[in-house]
């Protein structure tokens, strides 16, 4: 009977349209499941909240999966992550809960002693979470937050490469031209103006965001859990938004697709 579990499906959720970079990753890697995305546009950005906002925000969000009878949870949210998967993992022992945190990991092992940019939201930088991967690897590599709030909302406008994109990519990055190794895209909204950084650094740093390695981890405990689906079934996803009106779920739809190139 726990085996029916299997094919039930995953829920996927982030502040707004960002962790459909995330979700591309996890649909790329386990194309059997089933996934539900659901986007909070209406409370974006979460980033400049306070944290016991975006933890009431998480916790609405992971009733309303419940509902769905959802058999796994990824936050596809750096913010939501830092600020709420520890209280979301006391209160729901027996669901298996992913989140994402920045990905300094691959970037500090690529290279000793590198000039890492951590690009994250204002809430990310400043949570617990964040210094203790600072911490970490303080010793391997120097770290460079750097408090990136308006690409959420340019993202949240399907503006990705446009000239004022650039303009304040410009304005955050010039400094580090030169100087740096590589860039941690430490928000889940960032991979969709990867072009647009590339366009500003130059071919040099290396860039990396922690979607691929939140779609590894979720393979291993839906299997360490038997709940990987390993039978001949395309997985579906379903798009949800907290605002109302199409758009959003045309964005989100135009995003996922844009990410299968």
């Amino acid at each position: 009977m726990e085996n029916s579990k299997k094919n039930l499906p995953v829920g996927v959720f982030d502040s707004g349209v960002g962790g459909i970079s995330v979700l591309r990753n996890l649909h790329q890697l386990m194309p059997a499941e089933d996934f539900i995305f659901f986007g909070d546009s209406k409370n974006a950005p979460y980033g400049i909240k306070t944290t016991e906002e975006v933890k009431r925000l998480s916790f609405a969000i992971v009733e309303h999966f419940l509902r769905k009878n959802v058999k796994a949870i990824v936050i596809a949210c750096n913010t939501a992550t830092s600020a709420a998967v520890d209280d979301i993992r006391v209160r729901y022992p027996e669901l298996p809960i992913v989140g994402l945190e920045p990905a300094v990991k691959p970037a500090v092992e690529r290279k000793k002693n590198s000039h890492i940019l951590v690009m994250a939201t204002p809430l990310t930088l400043r949570e617990e979470k964040f210094t203790e991967l600072m911490e970490k690897y303080e010793k391997d590599a120097t770290l460079i937050p750097v408090p990136a709030p308006s690409l959420v909302e340019f993202v949240e406008r399907g503006e990705l490469n446009s000239e004022e994109v650039h303009a304040y990519l410009e304005k955050l990055l010039a400094k580090y031209k030169g100087k740096t190794d590589a860039i941690v895209l430490g928000c889940t909204h960032f991979p969709f103006i990867k072009e647009a950084v590339r366009d500003v650094v130059g071919p040099e740093p290396f860039i990396v965001d922690g979607g691929p390695g939140a779609a590894r981890e979720l393979q291993r405990v839906l299997k360490s859990k038997d709940l990987l689906r390993t039978d001949i079934h395309q997985g579906q996803v379903e798009f949800f938004n907290s605002e109302p009106g199409k758009a959003k779920i045309e964005l989100s739809e135009a995003l996922f697709n844009a990410l299968k190139k």
